[in-house]
C-alpha cells in the first residue's frame, strides 16, 4: 500500500452506510466503461483479465505507534492484482477485482500479516429500463494503526470488513432515486481488539433533482443498526437526515456538499461501559479541481460521529484532507497529502469509556515512474504525528515506502 493512500475508516454508523455506498462506487468504477480501450493480460471473448504483480518495502520507524521507545522495522510486501470483467449482455456487467499479498516484518514477525486492497470486489451491474442494480461483495484488511486516529500503542491494529448488498438507481427526468443496502462483518484478528468485532445493516437513500446538467441536489437519509459479538461494546442504532448538492462543470472540477443532523440510541448491552445517546450534526465539502494539465488537488472539509475503537463507544471529530499533484517533470508525477483530524473519544461517556481529546496529523510526499511500458516504480514517504489528553497515548511515526509494480 503506497504510504500516499488517504486515510480511512470504517465504522457502523449511519452516516458509514453513505461513506459504504459511495466506497462501493469508487471500487465498482463507471456503470458504463470502454471496455475495449481496457489493458488485459488475458483475453478470451469478451472476458478481460488483467495480472498486476508488485513488490514493496517499508521502512517504519515505529512500527508500534508508541510514544517511548520505538522500535523500527523493514516490511516486505509482495502484492498480486486481478481485474476481471465479462459483459454478460450489452448492459449487464460482471467485474472481480481482487489486490491481496502479504506484510512480512524481518524483526517484529508477530506483526507479519496477510493483506486485501480496499478496492477489492465483486460486482455485477445489471440494468432494467431505466433502473440501475449493482449486486456487490467488497472486501478488504490492512494492518496499519497509523490508519486509524483513535488508535495508540500498538502495530496490530487491523479488521477485516466484508460488505455485501445493493445499490439502486432510478432517473426519471430530472429526478434521481437511489437506494442502497449492505450487510457488514467486521473481524478483528488481534485480540486486542476483539471487542470491535461486529455486524451491521446499513441503509441509504437520496432524493436528487437535476435543476440544470452541472448540478444536483437533493435530500439523503441514512441507517445504521449495529451488534458487537461481545458484551464490552454497546449495541446501538443511528439514524440521519439531511441535505446534498453537487456541481460538476466539467471533467476539470468536481464539488460535492452534503450535512445534516444524526442521532445514534445506545442500547446497555455492554457490562461494564455506558453512554449517553449522541445528538450530533454531519458535514462534509469535497472538491477536485485539475487547474491544469501538470496540477491538480482535491480537498476534504468535515465533521462527523463515528464508532470508537477498542473500550469507546463513539468518536466525534472534524477533519481536513488536502492532496496534491504536480507534474512539472514528464513522466515523473509528484504527489503531496496532509490529514487533520481533532477528535473526542468516548464522547457521551457516562462511565467506562476511554476518554480522550486526541490531534491527529498525517503528511507526506511521493514521485512515481515509469521505468518502462510495463514496469512503473513509486517512491513514498508518509509521517504521522498523534498529540492526545491521554500523555501515553501521543507518537510520532516515519514510513518510507519503495514499489516496483508489473503490467502483465
Amino acid at each position: 500500500m503506497s504510504g500516499l493512500m488517504m486515510l480511512a475508516c470504517e465504522a457502523g454508523f449511519g452516516q458509514e452506510a453513505l461513506r459504504t455506498s459511495l466506497a462501493t462506487a469508487a471500487a465498482i468504477g463507471p456503470h458504463q466503461m470502454d471496455l475495449e480501450n481496457l489493458p488485459y493480460t488475458f483475453k478470451t471473448g469478451d472476458l478481460r483479465l488483467r495480472v498486476t504483480p508488485s513488490l514493496g518495502i517499508d521502512w517504519n520507524d515505529n512500527v508500534n505507534a508508541a510514544k517511548d521507545n520505538p522500535e523500527d522495522d523493514f516490511i516486505l510486501r509482495p502484492m498480486l492484482g486481478f481485474n476481471l470483467s465479462l459483459p454478460v449482455t450489452e448492459r449487464n456487467l460482471l467485474q472481480l477485482n481482487v489486490n491481496f499479498g502479504y506484510d512480512k516484518y524481518f524483526r517484529h514477525d508477530e506483526l507479519s500479516t496477510w493483506r486485501i486492497g480496499s478496492d477489492s470486489v465483486l460486482s455485477f451491474d445489471i440494468f432494467i429500463k431505466d433502473f440501475q442494480i449493482n449486486l456487490h461483495d467488497r472486501f478488504n484488511y490492512v494492518q496499519d494503526s497509523a490508519q486509524e486516529a483513535g488508535v495508540a500503542g500498538t502495530g496490530k491494529y487491523g479488521e477485516i470488513y466484508n460488505t455485501v448488498g445493493l445499490l439502486t438507481s432510478w432517473s426519471l427526468k430530472d429526478v434521481n432515486f437511489s437506494l442502497g443496502y449492505d450487510h457488514q462483518t467486521t473481524i478483528s484478528p488481534a485480540s486486542e481488539f476483539s471487542s470491535n468485532d461486529r455486524s451491521s445493516e446499513l441503509f441509504v437513500g437520496r432524493t436528487g433533482y437535476q435543476f440544470e446538467p452541472t448540478i444536483t441536489a437533493g435530500v439523503e437519509g441514512t441507517a445504521a443498526l449495529t451488534r458487537y459479538n461481545q458484551a464490552v461494546l454497546n449495541d446501538n442504532n443511528n439514524y440521519s437526515a439531511g441535505v446534498y448538492g453537487d456541481w460538476q462543470p466539467g471533467s476539470y472540477l468536481h464539488v460535492s456538499a452534503r450535512g445534516g443532523y444524526t442521532i445514534t440510541e445506545f442500547q446497555a448491552t455492554s457490562g461494564s461501559i455506558r453512554t449517553k445517546d449522541l445528538n450530533s450534526w454531519y458535514a462534509d465539502v469535497t472538491i477536485t479541481h485539475a487547474v491544469t494539465k501538470a496540477i491538480s488537488y482535491g480537498m476534504s472539509v468535515g465533521h462527523e460521529v463515528r464508532l470508537g475503537v477498542q473500550t469507546a463507544d463513539a468518536i466525534e471529530d472534524t477533519y481536513v484532507r488536502p492532496t496534491a499533484t504536480w507534474s512539472f517533470i514528464r513522466d515523473w508525477p509528484f504527489r503531496t497529502f496532509l490529514s487533520y483530524e481533532h477528535g473526542n473519544q468516548g464522547v457521551g461517556n457516562v462511565v467506562g469509556n476511554l476518554v480522550e481529546t486526541y490531534d491527529w496529523f498525517g503528511g507526506g510526499i511521493g514521485f512515481s515512474h515509469a521505468i518502462t511500458d510495463r514496469l512503473s516504480a513509486n517512491l513514498d514517504y508518509r509521517l504521522t504525528i498523534r498529540s492526545s489528553t491521554t500523555p501515553s497515548r501521543g507518537y510520532t511515526q516515519n514510513v518510507v515506502t519503495l514499489m516496483l509494480s508489473y503490467h502483465l
